[in-house]
């Protein structure tokens, strides 16, 4: 196990709804074969060469998945007003399931839509990072943790077994990359946990953890899972931008 400190050292040791009716579709309009997962694995490599150039990236050693952190993406300052946009519209976080089970994530979300200054900056320093077009993004997501609450080991890919796999295909199809922003520093838990990959990575205001949703070869990896651990003491929040592998919407 390896623990990302706030210093940058290692130490080791929705409102939930009712799914929507699934439109019928054919095998072959669910589009997730070979032919998509190539593509996933070369987009994946452009995005790689931007990320690891950017300042302050650093690739987390997992052998499980592909992890990045980026120090000080954001300034204290911008974490603020992103706080601030936060508190003023959240509601229950929502999720993606057949079968959503509302104690599996107990956060409190607010999308944040183009407007604000504050997300016009943010969406412009996450374009410089990735070079993703913003059209294959979903809206940015704020999440608020208070004392307690938490979001269990999950995946950000879609199971394309699932029924509400159905429903993801005409708006973007599969998610690829996963980017959050710690925005504060809770005073105790909260802690982001690849337990796959033995990797833990403490919030620390500012930074970022970019991760890649797909294997080497395009695949969904599940090595990929991971958990936002319940907060201790104090209150929590990030930011979370998702890309698809098509224009979402």
């Amino acid at each position: 196990m390896s623990e990302f400190l706030d210093t940058g050292a290692w130490s080791t040791g929705g409102t939930q709804t009712a799914p929507p009716q699934a439109p019928s579709l054919s095998a072959l309009d669910l589009r997730d074969g070979y032919m998509e997962a190539l593509g996933r694995s070369d987009s994946a490599a452009r995005v790689r060469e931007r990320i690891v150039h950017y300042p302050g990236a650093v690739r987390i050693p997992a052998s499980d998945v592909e992890l990045y952190i980026v120090r000080n993406f954001l300034s204290l300052e911008e974490c603020a007003a992103l706080v601030a946009l936060i508190d003023a519209d959240r509601v229950p976080s929502p999720v993606v399931a057949d079968d959503p089970v509302p104690s599996y994530r107990t956060s409190e979300t607010c999308y944040l839509y183009p407007g604000p200054d504050a997300v016009a900056v943010v969406e412009s320093k996450l374009d410089e990072l990735t070079g993703i077009e913003s059209i294959f993004g979903e809206p940015l997501q704020g999440q608020r943790y208070a004392v307690g609450q938490e979001f269990k080991p999950h995946h950000d890919f879609f199971d394309t077994t699932q029924h509400y796999w159905r429903n993801q295909v005409p708006i973007g199809g599969q998610r690829t990359w996963s980017a959050m922003t710690f925005l504060n520093e809770p005073t105790e838990g909260g802690r982001t946990n690849f337990p796959t990959a033995g990797v833990v990575i403490a919030p620390k205001a500012g930074n970022l953890v970019i991760w890649n949703n797909m294997d080497v070869l395009g695949r969904p990896n599940p090595g990929s899972l991971h958990q936002g651990m319940p907060v201790e003491q104090g209150v929590k929040y990030v930011l979370t931008k998702w890309y698809r592998e098509r224009p979402w919407g």
